[in-house]
Formats: C-alpha cells, sequence, structure tokens
C-alpha cells in the first residue's frame, strides 16, 4: 500500500454520504482511548503552560547569565529532538504506549533534577536527555505519537476537527496552567519566601504531572497501536525512519520549512517573552501569568475556528493566510509605546497564530500511510524542535540587553513570514487527500 500523493488529492473520493463532519460530531466520537489522549494533552499542556512563565525567571534566580540560561534553553531542546527523533520514529514497532509512557517519565526526571540543583553541568544534562518546555509547546515524543493514535481512530472527514478539539484543550490547558503559575509563585513570595524558592515549587509540580501523565497512559488500551499489516516496509531507510520511499519526499519538504518556522519562533518562545515583559516593564509573575492566561485562550478559539476555515479554503490556505497576519503582529509588539499596547498586540497575535497547528497536523497525517503517522508526524515534530532549539542562545543574551530587547520579536516574525511564503509557493497547487472540492 503506498501513500497518497498531494497531486491526487484533487481526485480523491469525498467522505461516506452521512458522515457528520462537524466539530460537535467529531468531540462525541471520541472512544475511550480517545478520551484518555485528550486527557494527557490537558494534563501536559497544563504543565508545560506552568513552567514556562517562571523558568527563565527561575534559571536566573539560580544566578545564571543570559548567556548559559539561552544555552539551556537550547539543549534543552536539543535534547528532546535526539530523544524524539528515536523514540518517534520506532513508536509504531515498539509501541506506542511505551514510548508515552516513556516519555512521561523522562518529564518527571527533568524536572525533579531541575528542582534540586543549581549546578550547570547537571542541568544541562537533564536538558539534554529529560523533557522539558522552555516554549510553553510541545516538546518530546508526545505529539507525533498522539497524533497518529488519534488519525487511526477518526474517520478522515473528521480528523482536522478532532485535532481542532486536541488543540484547543491544549491551549485553554497552557492557558490554566500560565494563569496557575503567576498566582501561586505571587502567593508564594507574598508569605516572604525568596523568588527562587517560589519558582522551585512551579518546577517540582512539572514533575508530577509528568508522573501522573505516565499513569493515565498505562492506561491506553492496545487498540491505538498499529496492526503489523499496516507497518512501513522494513527496508533501507525506511528501517531506521519509518518512512516508505513514496512518503519520504513529500515529508522532507514539509519538514524542512517547519523547521524553519520553527527557528523564527525559537527567537522568543513564551518564557523568553515572559522574561522581556519583566525586564521591560517590571511585570510581576501574577501578571505575567494573566497575560499568557488570556494569550493561550485566544490560541484556543483560534485553534478550533481552524477546521471550519479549512472546509471552506483548504489545509494550505488556512495555514498561510491566518499565519502572515499574526507574524506582522508579532513584530510590532516590541515597537509598542507602553505595557497596555503591547499586551493587546501580542492578545491579538495570539488570536491568529494557531489557526495553522490543526491543519499542519491533519495535512501530515493525510499524506502518508496509517503505518507511517507516528514517524511522519516525529520527523516533521523534531524538525521543529531543531529548529527552535537554535535560536534561544542567540536570543536570550539580546533580550537581556536593553537596546537590544525588541531585535527577537523582529527576527522570529520576520523569519516566519518568508515560511509562509515559501510554504504557499511551494504546495498551493496541492489538497490532502482527504480534501474534496468545496470541504475539508
Amino acid at each position: 500500500m503506498r501513500a497518497r500523493s498531494v497531486t491526487e488529492a484533487a481526485v480523491a473520493p469525498a467522505p461516506e454520504p452521512g458522515l457528520d463532519s462537524g466539530l460537535a460530531a467529531s468531540l462525541r466520537g471520541l472512544d475511550r482511548n480517545g478520551r484518555l489522549l485528550f486527557l494527557t494533552r490537558v494534563l501536559r499542556m497544563f504543565a508545560y503552560g506552568f513552567l514556562a512563565v517562571v523558568l527563565v525567571l527561575y534559571l536566573a534566580g539560580l544566578g545564571l547569565d543570559g548567556l548559559t540560561i539561552g544555552a539551556i534553553l537550547t539543549l534543552t531542546l536539543v535534547g528532546d529532538t535526539m530523544v524524539s527523533l528515536w523514540l518517534t520514529t520506532h513508536a509504531d514497532r515498539i509501541g506506542r504506549r511505551r514510548v508515552l509512557v516513556a516519555g512521561s517519565l523522562l518529564m518527571t526526571a527533568a524536572g525533579l533534577v531541575f528542582a534540586v540543583t543549581s549546578w550547570v553541568p547537571l542541568l544541562i544534562l537533564a536538558a539534554t536527555i529529560g523533557v522539558i518546555s522552555p516554549t510553553g509547546n510541545e516538546v518530546g515524543p508526545f505529539l507525533a505519537v498522539e497524533q497518529a493514535a488519534l488519525s487511526q481512530a477518526t474517520p478522515d472527514a473528521r480528523r482536522t476537527p478532532t485535532f481542532a478539539w486536541y488543540n484547543l484543550a491544549g491551549y485553554v490547558a497552557t492557558a490554566v496552567g500560565a494563569l496557575s503559575a503567576g498566582f501561586l509563585s505571587q502567593a508564594i513570595l507574598a508569605v516572604g519566601f525568596a523568588a527562587v524558592d517560589a519558582y522551585r515549587v512551579i518546577v517540582v509540580g512539572y514533575a508530577v504531572v509528568g508522573l501522573l501523565m505516565a499513569v493515565v497512559f498505562w492506561r491506553v488500551g492496545d487498540a491505538v497501536e498499529v496492526p503489523p499489516a499496516e507497518l512501513a516496509s522494513d527496508d533501507g531507510i525506511a528501517r531506521r525512519l519509518g518512512l516508505g520511499a513514496r512518503s519520504r519526499g513529500i515529508v522532507a519538504r514539509l519538514s524542512l520549512l517547519f523547521s524553519l518556522d520553527a527557528f523564527g519562533g525559537g527567537f522568543i518562545p513564551q518564557s523568553l517573552m515572559a522574561y522581556w515583559f519583566h525586564l521591560q516593564y517590571g511585570v510581576e509573575p501574577a501578571l505575567l501569568g494573566g497575560i499568557f492566561f488570556g494569550a493561550n485562550l485566544l490560541a484556543a478559539v483560534s485553534s478550533l475556528s481552524a477546521s471550519r476555515f479549512a472546509a471552506r479554503f483548504g489545509l494550505i490556505n488556512t495555514m498561510v493566510f491566518t499565519h502572515l497576519p499574526s507574524n506582522i503582529l508579532l513584530i510590532l509588539v516590541p515597537l509598542m509605546p507602553n505595557l497596555v499596547l503591547a499586551i493587546v498586540v501580542l492578545l491579538l497575535r495570539f488570536s491568529l497564530s494557531q489557526m495553522d497547528v490543526p491543519t499542519r497536523q491533519s495535512y501530515v497525517m493525510a499524506v502518508v500511510e496509517p503505518g507511517e503517522r507516528s514517524a511522519a508526524a516525529g520527523v516533521t515534530g523534531i524538525a521543529r524542535t531543531t529548529g527552535a532549539a537554535i535560536s534561544p542562545v542567540l536570543s536570550a543574551p539580546l533580550v537581556a540587553t536593553a537596546s537590544l530587547a525588541a531585535v527577537p520579536f523582529f527576527l522570529a516574525g520576520g523569519l516566519k513570514i518568508a515560511y509562509d511564503l515559501l510554504l504557499y509557493r511551494a504546495f498551493r497547487s496541492g489538497r490532502a487527500p482527504d480534501e474534496r472540492k468545496g470541504g475539508a
């Protein structure tokens, strides 16, 4: 069985008559495994939002300078890339559930090490082999394997709406995590604890959530695993990356583009953005939590609306034409003359910035065979993590320098705009195989 090419999409058959592809039907149609995977998504993204607000503040509280903090953030993402590359490209063979449990335990281990030591070599080791999210976004093997598992249990016509709900659940959880971290750390500071100790409580909470995730993943049923007959052929590159020859070309092209997008975004991840607001305007943790609570709620709404745009305009058009204005707004954030306007522009940016996410995920799942989905999502996800890993070591010292603090915003927005234009040029003539004229 071969992967369907993008050019075949134009003649792809329509979904079965009577199949309700609406948003509500997609959510109601989740089975027990789907609900458990949504729960782990909520737990994980809560933890990522919980940590992102205070991570750089915590490292600075330990006495680390901007260059060291940037190096730790970069090595965190590099380590996530290496761990994820092996786990995701082997997940369909060694077992998706096992991979997800292993990733959760790595998340717990990394959080505990960060909480108990300030010794830089040990922090770097934990950052490299553990799972820590400095961005507030997905890291590690989770997203790729969960996408593959959800795609297996979801009809093609419902894939994009299901991913829209999946992303909405994650963004709401990230928002609540950011708000919780801000208020909890502010409350601990108010009773007289040192700042670094207040932030350490958040880091310990991150580790605890990893342990909870491992328990939930262990309860996921065997139906999320790939039937042996659907596994990709076991020869050459396919044995190493889990992709057949016909899938590797499109996955490689998408990976290069996604890595450019992530490289741009890595210049100003949420943890550094929070640090920028703290340095530029003296914003305290509680307000930082409130800012990113609102930002991630808007991201959730934009993610959910993506499926309706995709149904009307197509996946690629939705990815590009919602992403472009959001990146222009990102460039404008540091140009605002005061805190209120900077927050308003940032919130406007988040109201558009994530509409490309469920559409991007659905597109990748659509252009490969079922037995290649973990690998395809893993390779493209790792490309994104690799791109994002390079930027923080360059941008953290810039953010910490008053005269250069705006530069990461300009670099991030400019590179992401270049990605949008290149993606449209490369894929504007193709539609995903499950798209049909007038819908997706």
